[in-house]
């Protein structure tokens, strides 16, 4: 058991690939299928932007932009009640038993436990409440007068060196040193907040990953 309690460290975790064992994203995309929100084309582009996406070979603001169009003139609450419902019951179970391991070492150890994800402020609300984490930084998109999506998203978007970005405000705000936190991700793309820490952690990584995770001597964990 770990017991050096530190409030004023923060373990931060990405989520897909890394506390979950797939994109979660894929899962949002079947569940907009099987409701017919999306056509099959929309799923197979999708799936494309997953594969680019995890050989960091994506231009992700363009691809966001897109994908949040596809919302424009939903209201807020109502897509975060269906996403709270789509991640209980499709995303939850996909946890690592490894990432469990982790999160409870972290916990046991008084760490802050922050999700650092490009995912969507509903699923990354809906995982810091399943899995009792501490808070969690993600990308968000701005709304109307009546609460409806306007199709656009929050920048910097909390991606690459924006990963790094919102983390200094976060933990400038609250007193903590990125160089006592730890960091857990499995994608090249999150190379910039892996060196802005002082504990990284490389999980399952992809190929170009790996081996930047080699070059620079960084733990490489298989969960």
């Amino acid at each position: 058991m770990l017991r050096d309690l530190d409030s004023r460290t923060a373990a931060f975790f990405d989520l897909d690939r890394t506390l979950l064992d797939m994109n979660s994203s894929t899962l949002w995309a079947k569940h907009e299928l099987r409701g017919g929100s999306i056509s099959l084309r929309q799923f197979g582009r999708v799936l494309v932007w997953n594969a680019l996406y995890h050989l960091s070979l994506i231009d992700i603001e363009t691809a966001f932009q897109e994908a949040v169009g596809h919302y424009r003139g939903r209201f807020y609450q109502d897509l975060e009640a269906e996403t709270r419902d789509w991640f209980a019951r499709d995303v939850a179970h996909h946890l690592r038993p490894g990432a469990d391991r982790a999160l409870q070492e972290h916990r046991e150890r008084g760490h802050q436990l922050v999700l650092l994800t490009s995912a969507s402020a509903f699923a990354a609300r809906a995982a810091r409440d399943t899995w009792k984490l501490d808070d969690f930084l993600s990308n968000d998109f701005p709304t109307d007068d009546e609460d409806k999506l306007i199709g656009t998203f929050a920048r910097p978007l909390c991606y690459g060196p924006g990963k790094v970005e919102r983390a200094r405000l976060w933990a400038s705000e609250r007193g903590v040193e990125l160089g006592n936190c730890y960091f857990y991700s499995d994608s090249y793309t999150d190379a910039p907040m892996l060196r802005a820490v002082g504990h990284p952690r490389v999980v399952s990584p992809d190929p170009r990953l790996g081996r930047a995770a080699r070059q620079g001597g960084w733990p490489i964990l298989q969960w």
